[in-house]
This record gives C-alpha cells, structure tokens and sequence, in this order.
C-alpha cells in the first residue's frame, strides 16, 4: 500500500523511476463502463461484495463515505466521514470493505464523533444499504483495513498505548490484538503480513485466527542499517512474494539520508529472495510487486539510468543508461503495455526508449500516460488537518507534440489495477468511472 509520507513527489523528475504491469492490458483501450460525476473521489477506491467505496469531498470541505454500485456506478448510500491522527502525507484514508458471506459485506469508516472524549467513530455498515452493524470509540488511528476476513485496525496511533486490533466485521468484536503502530501489507483468509513501525522495522507475518506470530524479518536485514520510515514505503506481492520499497527520507538535523530502497521476501517463511538497496521509485508507477523499474543513486546522490527488475529474482532485465537520460523537464509517461519508456515534455517534442533493450524508439505516434496535474494542490478540508492530496489521475498524452490526446478510455491497468474484473479509478475532477473487461485481479499503483 502506498504511503509517501510527504507532499506526492509529483516535482521530483529527478527522482523518477518506475514499477508495475498487471494483468492483461488487451483491452486498456475500452471505454469505461459507467462513469459517477456526482462525488469528487479524494482517497483510493476499494472494491468488494459488488460495490465500489470511496471517501469523497464535498463542495464545503467536509468529507464522506460513498458507495456506488459496481454494475452500473450509481450511488447508494453516502454517510460523514472524517480522519482523526491519520499523516498529511499518507493521503486521504480509504473505507475497508469485508465480504461476510451469502454475498453480503460490510464498509468499515471513520463517521465524526457525537461524543465529547472520543475524536471519531468506527462505523460499520451494510455496503449495499448502508444500515450501521456495529460502532467503536476512536481516539486516534491512521484508519481500518481488510485483513483476510476480518478488520485491522491501528488503534491510539497518536498516544504512548498505540496497538492493532482485529475485529470481526459482523459484530466488531476485537478478537486479538498487537502492542504498537501497524499496517497491514499483504493478507489471504489465513494470514496478515504487518508492516510493525518502530525504530527497528519489521514485517511479522500472524496466523489471522488465533495472532500467532508465524515469522519476522527486520528490515534492516534486508536493506542494512539507519532506516527512517519517514520518507514513505509501499509493498506489493506477487505469486509467493512481498516485495517491499522504502523511500529515503533527509533527516533535517544532521542532513544524513536515510537507508533505502527494494527487496522481496517470501511470504511463507520471511525469507529474503533479494534486495536493491539504494534505488528510488516514484511516480506514475504500478504496485511495486510487479515488474519493478528502478532508478539508482550513488553515494554522492547523483542519479543513474533506468532499470527494469525480474520481480522474481531481482536481476535487471532491460535498462536505459544515465548518458540516455534527457537533461531536465521532462515527466515520465508509460503506454498500455508498460513496454516502453516515455520522457514527456509538455507542449513539445519529448523522447522514448524500449524498456527491454533500452534503445531509443522514434517518438513519432508514440502516446504515454502521466499525472494529469504537476502541481497538484493540497485538499481545502474543513476541521482536519493541512496537507492532504487526492489521489493522482493520468492523462493520456502524445509524446510528440507534448499535448493531451482527447480520449475517455481506460487508463492502463498497471495503473488502475483489477478486482475480479474491475477496474475503477478516478479523473482530475473526482468522477469516478469503471470497466468490466475481464482482466486479471492484481494491484495497481495505489495497491
């Protein structure tokens, strides 16, 4: 899950480098199979039990839970919502759906407290109706998550007494709980792999039933010393592996950047398959456990070329070498396919290489997806703290001339991602759009 704990480094182009492909991209060309112009999507968009759920803002800067239906997009429900303790620059938090069975599932969100010493309150709801299930006091929580079948959630992140507890989605009962700030980051019916942050990180993998610790694996074993979880992380899985990036974070006082990079470990045992410690990944980019492209930086902190990884063994496959690299402002912009590499520069001619064997392609009829907006500003949010981002949209554009193409397809599914066919997202404006086309289930870049 994505969690740049920063302003999105949308300005960084120096810093790009890349990931991801999922699925099958074959039909990223469709149109959407509805669109929802009504709500103004901020937060990632989850999918389950038929319905799509968001947190959206409204025109006064408060926010809400949303749930549309996935067949035809239409709204169905639409509560108050709020963040109480969540980081700036975490995002928006997204509402967790859990599938209960005979088809049913529940949206678990944060609604504003009508209680004096709690800051906010956990609500769990019907996700077709919307009628509330169960309740939970919050003081403090970065906001809930599914993990397999049931609820985690961090709980007093903003007090000495943080911990995770996992709840059951029917009743909210807590059936186990962890001392301590955690996230989860990959889970299936039987197990949670939790992202534990302290000043040691660890991933600790817990059997989902009982909260046996099954393994743990510093961090530090994998990437060495000084990691500073500041600057942002994400993780991604792909077949039997995890595969983990940490962002380097300028520590303001002594000026000493933090340890950094890539590594995957398998999910079964936490054993490292292979790390890349000093490479950077940013955006647009898929989910990291997919087709990674990386760019290194040396000790100096001057960056080299662009590297396509095997997500299963790390090795590099295809690379564009640093004297390949344009000078300065350009964006990166990624085809369908993912196949090459784009360097856009808006309203003017930009350049393009082959991702596999790192040869320049002509640029002429070459289109690639980037940010819509490179200056995204911070949400207007009324009663929560500043510093808040959307989730980013892509534009489609021609790489020749630097200019937007005038469609309304789909974006890229490494981008968007895919639940049992699905594949939601949202434009610049917050409209939420949908297709159905079949492809396979894997994360996109928000996870």
């Amino acid at each position: 899950m994505l969690r740049p704990l920063a302003k999105p480094a949308l300005a960084l182009a120096g810093t790009l480098a890349l990931t991801g492909c999922s699925g099958s991209d074959a039909a990223t060309a469709d149109f959407p199979t509805w669109q929802n112009t009504e709500i103004n999507a901020v937060s990632r968009m989850v999918v389950a039990g038929g319905v799509v759920t968001t947190t959206s803002m409204k025109a006064d800067g408060t926010l809400e839970t949303v749930a549309l239906d996935l067949g035809d997009g239409r709204k169905l429900w639409a509560h108050p919502a709020t963040m109480a303790g969540r980081l700036s620059g975490m995002g928006v938090s997204a509402p967790a759906v859990v599938e209960t069975g005979k088809g049913e599932a529940v949206v678990v969100a944060l609604d504003p407290s009508k209680k004096g010493q709690w800051n906010a309150t956990l609500i769990a709801r019907d996700a077709r109706t919307g009628r509330q299930r169960w309740t939970r006091p919050i003081h403090s929580t970065f906001g809930p998550q599914r993990c397999g079948p049931y609820i985690c959630l961090p709980e007093h992140t903003a007090l000495a007494k943080a911990r995770m507890v996992v709840l059951d989605p029917k009743t909210g009962k807590l059936l186990w709980k962890l001392p301590g700030i955690a996230e989860v980051e990959w889970s299936d019916a039987e197990r949670v792999l939790l992202l534990r942050l302290a000043s040691h990180p660890m991933i600790e993998s817990y059997d989902l039933r009982s909260g046996k610790l099954q393994w743990q694996q510093p961090i530090e074993q994998a990437l060495g010393p000084g990691i500073d979880m500041s600057g942002g992380w994400a993780f991604g899985a792909t077949g039997g592996d995890l595969i983990g990036y940490v962002a380097p974070y300028t520590n303001p006082q002594t000026k000493k950047v933090s340890t950094f990079g890539l590594f995957s470990l398998k999910i079964a045992d936490g054993t490292i398959n292979w790390l890349r410690p000093s490479v950077v990944r940013v955006y647009p980019s898929g989910n990291p456990g997919l087709a990674p492209v990386v760019r290194p930086v040396d000790q100096q902190g001057a960056y080299g070329g662009f590297a396509r990884l095997d997500s299963a063994s790390g090795r590099v496959i295809g690379q564009i070498t640093s004297t390949q690299v344009p000078g300065s402002g350009w964006w990166l912009a990624f085809p369908e396919r993912m196949d090459k590499l784009g360097f856009l520069k808006h309203d003017t001619k930009g350049t393009a290489f082959d991702l596999t064997t790192g040869q320049s392609v002509p640029v002429d009829e070459q289109r690639g997806w980037s940010f819509c907006v490179t200056d995204p500003k911070p949400l207007p949010l009324r009663g929560q703290a500043a510093g808040f981002y959307s989730v980013a949209a892509l534009c489609e554009y021609d790489l020749a001339t630097g200019k937007r193409v005038p469609t309304s397809s789909a974006p890229p599914s490494w981008f968007t991602g895919s639940q049992n066919g699905w594949r939601v997202w949202r434009d610049e404006k917050g409209a939420v759009h949908a297709t159905d086309d079949g492809t396979a289930t894997a994360p996109g870049m928000y996870g």
